[in-house]
């Protein structure tokens, strides 16, 4: 049985760190970091993945988060260099802060969601 308190302690984890390696990079840095830019990729699909283990009702409570551009993340992350880099970047600057923002949101207002039960 997959735990989704598990799936967002992951997702956040692998956000949080994604952000943290592109923290000061324009986008000329990011495009030369070819070992930063790997892990950051490697982070990015760890969301993905796990916002897809997510079981259907909590993606609807999770209404606000862009599940379409989420669902593409795999298949542009395995794409040729140029458009990887360019659906990276986009998610490094939009698409991960406002889900973590969002889960942030959704944290506040349902704790009991993200907490993983003990026994």
């Amino acid at each position: 049985m997959i735990i989704p308190a598990a799936l967002l302690a992951n997702i956040v984890n692998a956000g949080t760190d994604a952000l943290t390696l592109a923290e000061d990079m324009d986008e000329a840095t990011f495009r030369r970091s070819r070992l930063a830019r790997a892990e950051m990729a490697r982070l990015v699909g760890v969301m993905a993945t796990n916002l897809a283990g997510l079981p259907d009702a909590q993606r609807q409570q999770f209404a606000e988060l862009d599940w379409s551009t989420w669902r593409a993340v795999p298949e542009q992350l395995g794409a040729d260099p140029t458009t990887r880099d360019e659906a990276l970047w986009f998610a490094l600057r939009a698409l991960v802060p406002a889900t973590l923002m969002w889960l942030r949101v959704y944290r506040e207002s349902a704790p009991g969601l993200f907490e993983i039960q003990q026994g």
